[in-house]
């Protein structure tokens, strides 16, 4: 393969993304999304292997050996009205790409084109398309769907997109590199009333909001300064009048952190303090954890092996080491953990923010991503 071929097909490729975008779909509901990829890599002649959390899957390209890297891609959208004005907007009124996972899904097809291109290849390269990244841990449900027993690999990799960041420079950190984050909807059940009777009532908001303070304590007072925390209280619900004090009050929580005892402690001390404010108020707590994504460990040695690879493919200025994890959570952690390899940003240089409105991937990292999962393929089996 030469890279005038690959600009050649770039066109392609770049079509491919803008209808990616015109279909989001959200967490295992990728169903088109699915079978427009799944379509394309079938026509080109690699094996598609579905079922996989519902609408996930896995196209492989075996050229030999008894060693095997993955490359994994997100495809779900977000429930957010688009207003970019693009001639490629969603077609679908409250649902847009706001998280770029159209560019990532597109630019895991442009490194299967260059494979697949690539006579002097020779290795065996799993592309994993992975539904609900950013709700419902569908990376965790492929794993537990069997993918690396049916797909065993030696490393993954994934690359996300980072807006501030400048236009195609790489940027990751050996270690944590995103944080754990745990989610959790409390109920706070009191005895409801009338407003000019407080008296009678044990009042489930004072006791919710007497949590909400006690709560910001957790890092300040629990989490050592060197180490990275955060206690978001998003959502408060309770009541439907001034004058009637209502039987609950439900708060939606998220918690982030850096390392794994210190998710551990915060989970923890979110349960005695809901439970004791609560009581000393004469009401009760309940939690109910939702789907938690453990921290983002990158290898040491597969972080580094990228990293030399950008540097040796595009130039020392091309790599800027990440200096401290990033609060935001990804769900390529669950494959983390069960087999080597490292995640890493794209810059999407100066875009709109992620999960905003406006926001769209720039389509000049199609030729830059792919180039740089076919070199690194290239550099793992060498």
């Amino acid at each position: 393969m030469t890279e005038a071929a690959f600009r050649a097909f770039l066109p392609d490729l770049v079509d491919i993304r803008h209808r990616l975008h015109q279909m989001p779909e959200s967490g295992f509901e990728e169903r088109q999304t699915s079978d427009f990829v799944a379509g394309i890599l079938e026509d080109w002649g690699l094996q598609v292997t579905r079922g996989f959390a519902v609408t996930g899957f896995v196209a492989t390209l075996d050229r030999g050996g008894d060693r095997a890297i993955g490359l994994r891609a997100d495809m779900d959208a977000l429930p957010i009205l688009e207003e970019t004005g693009a001639p490629h907007a969603s077609r679908t009124p409250g649902m847009m790409h706001a998280c770029g996972h159209d560019g990532h899904t597109a630019m895991l097809v442009g490194a299967a084109w260059r494979l697949l291109h690539d006579a002097d290849f020779r290795g065996k390269a799993h592309f994993i398309f992975q539904p609900a990244e950013e709700t419902a841990g569908g990376a965790a449900r492929m794993i537990a769907d069997g993918l690396f027993e049916r797909f065993p690999c030696d490393a993954v990799f994934a690359l996300h997109n980072y807006p501030g960041l400048a236009t195609g420079r790489f940027s990751a950190r050996p270690g944590a590199m995103m944080a754990a984050i745990d989610a959790a909807t409390l109920t706070v059940r009191g005895a409801g009333g009338h407003g000019a009777r407080p008296e009678d009532t044990i009042d489930p908001v004072v006791a919710a909001a007497s949590i909400v303070m006690a709560l910001q304590t957790m890092i300040s007072r629990n989490v050592p300064p060197q180490e990275a925390g955060v206690v978001t209280v998003g959502a408060f619900h309770a009541g439907s009048a001034c004058n009637i004090i209502p039987d609950e009050a439900v708060l939606e929580i998220s918690l982030r952190a850096t390392d794994p005892a210190v998710r551990e402690m915060l989970c923890r001390r979110l349960e005695t303090i809901a439970h004791a404010q609560a009581a000393s108020y004469g009401a009760e707590a309940r939690v109910d954890w939702q789907v938690g994504y453990p921290v983002t460990m990158n290898d040491p040695a597969a972080t580094e092996l990228a990293a030399s690879v950008v540097r040796d493919t595009f130039g020392s200025d091309a790599f800027a080491p990440l200096d401290k994890p990033m609060m935001g959570s990804e769900d390529f952690a669950f494959m983390l953990e069960k087999v080597p390899g490292a995640y890493l940003f794209l810059g999407n240089g100066d875009s709109a923010g992620l999960h905003t409105s406006r926001y769209d991937f720039n389509d000049g990292l199609l030729e830059r991503g792919p180039a740089f999962l076919h070199a690194l393929v290239r550099r793992f089996f060498a």
